[in-house]
C-alpha cells in the first residue's frame, strides 16, 4: 500500500482504441464481496452491450467508508437488490472505448455512479471493476482528460444534495471525506463556515473552518445540523446544541436503527430530514464549482492501491483513521 502521487492529467492524445472482442467473451477483473471482511479480485463475465449502452475501461474507483464496509463486514441491513456476491462500488472514472449509439462519447472520460453488468454477481452499487458495461444516459461526461479526483464527483453531489435537502449547515457531524466535502461546498455557496464535530484527533487537523472535539462545544443554537458520522445515537446528542426550530440532516448511513428521546425534540420543535441519493442536478451543480475554480477536490486521496491489493486495500479504508479516501487504479488491468 501506498500514499498516492496523483499523476498527471491524462489526454485525449494518450488514447487508442483497445481491440474489441466479441461480447461474448468480453470478461472483467471485479472486486467481489461475501460478506466475510475478503475483498477479492474475480473475473466476470459481462451482459452483452444492449441498445445506449457503452463499454467502459476503468482507470480508478474510490471505496466507500460508508455503505461498502458494512457490505464488506456482512453488517448490511435489509436493502433493495441486496445479495452476495456483489460487486460494489459507485465512484468510478474510465474512458469509454465503445459507444456504438453515442461516437461522440468515444475516447471520452466518464464517471460511472454505478453498473448491474455482471453475469455471476449482483452489481451493488457495481462500478469497481475493470471494465463496465453501462447505459450512455448514466454517466457523466468528463471530457477529455482525467484525474484520480474525479472519482470523488459522488460523495460532493452527495454532500450537495444534503445541503439542498437540509439547509446550508452551521454544524457538521464528521470530518471524513463527506464532512469536508460537505464544509468546502458550503464555503464555496459564500456562507460562513460552518463548525465540525470529529472525535478522532488525528481527523481534526488545520482547517479553513473549526473542526473541534463535540465534548468541548458550549454552543447551543445550532439552527442547520448535518449529520454525516453513520452514529445511530447522534440525534440525541446534537439536540442538546439545537436552537428552538432547530433542522437536523441525516444524510450518513446507519447500521443501527436511529433512536431518540423525544422531550427534548419536543420541547425544541426539531425537524428531521433524511438525505438520500444525490441527483443529477446535484452532479452539474458541483462540477459548475469544480470548472469555476470555487470547490477544490485535492487533498482528499490519501492512499491507492493496486488492484491486487483489494483485501488490504479494503481493510486500510476502513481500518486506518488517517486513510480518508483510498483509491484502486486500474492502470495495468484494463
Amino acid at each position: 500500500m501506498k500514499i498516492a502521487t496523483l499523476d498527471a492529467p491524462l489526454s485525449r492524445d494518450d488514447w487508442q482504441p483497445v481491440h474489441r472482442r466479441p461480447q461474448a467473451d468480453l470478461i472483467a477483473d471485479a472486486v467481489v464481496l461475501r460478506g466475510d471482511r475478503r475483498a477479492d479480485i474475480e473475473p466476470l463475465r459481462l451482459k452483452p452491450m444492449g441498445p445506449g449502452d457503452i463499454l467502459v475501461d476503468t482507470r480508478w474507483s474510490g471505496i466507500s467508508t460508508g455503505t461498502e464496509r458494512m457490505f464488506w463486514s456482512g453488517d448490511m441491513p435489509p436493502f433493495p437488490g441486496f445479495s452476495y456476491p456483489l460487486v460494489p462500488g459507485y465512484e468510478s472514472v474510465g474512458r469509454v472505448i465503445s459507444a456504438p449509439h453515442r461516437p461522440d462519447l468515444e475516447g471520452r472520460y466518464v464517471f460511472v455512479p454505478g453498473a448491474t453488468c455482471f453475469e455471476d454477481a449482483a452489481g451493488l452499487f457495481g462500478a469497481t471493476a475493470s471494465r463496465l458495461v453501462v447505459p450512455a444516459d448514466r454517466v457523466t461526461d468528463l471530457g477529455t482528460h482525467a484525474t484520480p479526483e474525479m472519482a470523488l464527483l459522488a460523495l460532493a453531489a452527495t454532500a450537495h444534495h444534503a445541503i439542498v435537502r437540509g439547509g446550508l449547515p452551521d454544524l457538521i457531524i464528521g470530518h471524513g471525506v463527506l464532512g469536508r466535502l460537505a464544509a468546502r461546498i458550503t464555503r464555496a455557496l459564500d456562507r460562513p463556515a460552518p463548525t465540525v464535530w470529529e472525535i478522532d484527533a488525528a481527523r481534526r487537523g488545520a482547517e479553513p473552518y473549526p473542526v473541534i472535539n463535540p465534548e468541548t462545544d458550549e454552543r447551543r443554537n445550532y439552527t442547520r445540523i448535518m449529520d454525516l458520522s453513520g452514529d445511530a445515537a447522534i440525534i440525541d446528542k446534537a439536540l442538546g446544541h439545537c436552537a428552538r426550530g432547530a433542522a437536523i440532516t441525516l444524510a450518513g448511513f446507519y447500521k443501527d436503527r436511529p433512536s431518540f428521546a423525544f422531550p427534548m425534540a419536543f420541547m425544541k420543535e426539531v425537524s428531521l430530514h433524511v438525505a438520500a441519493e444525490w441527483t443529477s442536478e446535484d452532479m452539474d451543480a458541483v462540477l459548475s464549482l469544480v470548472r469555476q475554480g470555487r470547490l477544490a477536490l485535492s487533498g482528499l486521496i490519501t492512499h491507492s492501491a493496486a488492484p491486487s491489493e483489494a483485501e488490504a486495500a479494503y481493510a486500510t479504508a476502513f481500518g486506518n483513521a488517517r486513510c480518508l479516501k483510498l483509491i484502486i487504479d486500474w492502470a495495468d488491468q484494463a
